[in-house]
């Protein structure tokens, strides 16, 4: 089952008008994609992703809606080009849900996760780019821990990655995963490749440059009362977010409407346990 995360408030947050015109820079599987098209009558949303596997998905989850809806492959960096494509200056509405799909991370053949075994790809968009198996099988040792160390925040990295050159080459997520455990052994709940993981799945999609990215081109796509819309699932994110809207804010180019990041209830975590670290901020351009 696909949740679209703190749906209502991200669209309370918009204020969605039947003939606007928005733009869902990370469609996903479809789901805020959906919610918003539903509200349009003569306005249209263009649903945005790079992994085009979730494009396709999100065409048939928001088909209902086809005609209100535009579908574009691309990174954040190509999102001005997607909107001058469709014919458009300006937008109503930007929103950005950061999170990694249930599907990216539960499919084995992507690589993201060590819950099955699979080839080490993590790349959002399978067309481009290096793999985390060139990442982590090419990369200096130094190089290699302070990624891991930086991005993953893992404390460890340097006996982490000594374990990784020493059984290099890694063949599967499965063999990463076991490497890393051999060389940090489990002390709580949490899987000690955990923070690994991550780190090189930011590290493989440019995530932190592309959200850089995205806080620059979002806001020059806003019309004069156009609203920006974010929401994030990790601390280094969230406080990217929070510092480009509060420069915005200090330039008196925009007002920030979340004076703290809204939440999700509890009866959403209940319902839906991948909502739980999810924090929404909301700007409206001046």
């Amino acid at each position: 089952m696909h949740y679209a995360v703190m749906p209502q408030e991200s669209l309370e947050l918009l204020a969605i008008r039947p003939d606007g015109i928005y733009l869902d820079a990370t469609t996903g599987l479809g789901g805020h994609t959906g919610l918003i098209a539903q509200r349009l009558t003569t306005g249209m949303v263009i649903a945005n992703d790079r992994d085009a596997q979730s494009l396709e998905m999100s065409r048939a989850h928001t088909a209902e809606w086809a005609e209100r809806i535009r579908h574009h492959h691309g990174p954040f960096s190509q999102l001005a080009q997607a909107v001058a494509k469709e014919g458009f200056e300006r937008l109503d509405g930007v929103l950005a849900d950061l999170g990694v799909s249930r599907y990216q991370l539960t499919s084995p053949e992507r690589g993201f996760s060590f819950q099955s075994d699979g080839p080490l790809d993590m790349r959002m968009d399978q067309t481009t780019g290096m793999t985390a198996a060139d990442l982590v099988n090419y990369t200096a040792e130094k190089a290699l821990a302070d990624l891991i160390f930086q991005l993953g925040e893992e404390r460890r990295a340097r006996r982490i990655v000594r374990a990784i050159v020493r059984a290099r080459p890694i063949r599967s997520t499965l063999h990463l995963a076991d490497v890393v455990e051999r060389a940090v052994p489990r002390t709580g709940r949490t899987h000690p490749a955990t923070r690994t993981f991550m780190a090189l799945r930011m590290a493989v999609n440019e995530e932190q440059a592309e959200l850089d990215r995205l806080l620059q081109i979002g806001p020059e796509l806003l019309r004069s009362g156009g609203r920006m819309v974010v929401l994030s699932f990790m601390s280094t994110d969230d406080r990217k977010v929070k510092e480009k809207f509060k420069e915005l804010a200090r330039d008196g180019r925009a007002t920030i409407l979340t004076k703290h990041p809204l939440q999700p209830s509890d009866e959403e975590i209940a319902q839906n346990a991948a909502s739980r670290s999810a924090k929404l901020r909301g700007l409206q351009m001046n």
